[in-house]
């Protein structure tokens, strides 16, 4: 059986899944359909399919959702053995940046997520500049990336980002431009030896073919599976996947081997 990692998923305590799904579907104007937000529905659908582990994020919007955030990821990893391996997250206005890193390494969690548009910071900024320096040597960086509406996380912001830290681990999320791929692409794709990035939230908004040459304009040995949950169903996200013709090597790198080689698994 194929091996696969959903390498971004989201998230939440149970009593505020629904909440939370639904504040996220209307930032970005998405139907997030029936997928609940919390762990138990995402390994049902899950198991459906076959994907055998998922990368587990969220957000901190307040300094102090940090702490809690992190630690309802980490017991989340310890209640479900092998099924998750989780991210953190920080906040720019966190004043214990350093320590909040040191914490989120000794809970076990894998590297931080930052959505710069939804924190409303961008990814140059000097406070997420002191994020990446706390994370060298140790915690890989997922962020969001793109949007036609902001330029918090956009190309010009993330070229100093990787410049500055190639020693940092970056995940850019959405084939690291939602909805400015024409610009994105052109400018990141292929040119930084510390950039992977996820095809979540990408294949609603375009055809196969365009689809298909973003991802092999990135390398198909360091792009990973993301669906996005629950904003998308990980079960269409996988066959959307599935259809798009690459060879079986290949499909085994993006859904499985380049996440578990990031991963250490």
């Amino acid at each position: 059986m194929q091996k696969i990692i959903d390498f971004h998923c989201h998230i939440y305590p149970e009593k505020i899944a629904h909440k939370a799904r639904q504040s996220t579907g209307s930032f970005y104007g998405v139907e997030c359909g029936d997928c609940q937000g919390h762990a138990r529905d995402l390994l049902q659908r899950c198991d459906e399919v076959g994907i055998g582990t998922c990368v587990i994020h969220s957000v901190a919007t307040k300094p102090e959702q940090v702490r809690k955030i992190n630690a309802f990821l980490a017991q989340t990893v310890q209640e479900y053995p092998g099924r998750f391996v989780a991210f953190g997250t920080i906040h720019q206005d966190s004043e214990d940046i350093e320590t909040i890193a040191d914490e989120i390494c000794a809970m076990g969690l894998r590297g931080i997520k930052l959505h710069p548009d939804i924190q409303k910071v961008a990814l140059n900024d000097p406070r997420c500049m002191r994020m990446f320096e706390a994370c060298r040597g140790r915690l890989m960086v997922l962020f969001h990336a793109g949007d036609d509406r902001y330029s918090y996380s956009n190309p010009d912001e993330i070229l100093p980002v990787l410049q500055a830290f190639p020693d940092v681990t970056f995940i850019g999320a959405h084939l690291c431009g939602y909805r400015v791929w024409d610009e994105a692409v052109p400018k990141l794709a292929g040119r930084f030896d510390n950039l992977y990035v996820d095809c979540s939230s990408t294949s609603f908004t375009m055809d196969k073919a365009t689809f298909c040459r973003y991802i092999e304009a990135f390398g198909t040995d360091r792009v990973l599976f993301g669906s996005d949950y629950p904003m998308w169903d990980p079960r269409t996200e996988y066959q959307i996947f599935r259809s798009l013709g690459f060879s079986p090597e290949v499909e085994a790198d993006i859904l499985y081997n380049n996440a578990a080689r990031l991963l250490g698994l």
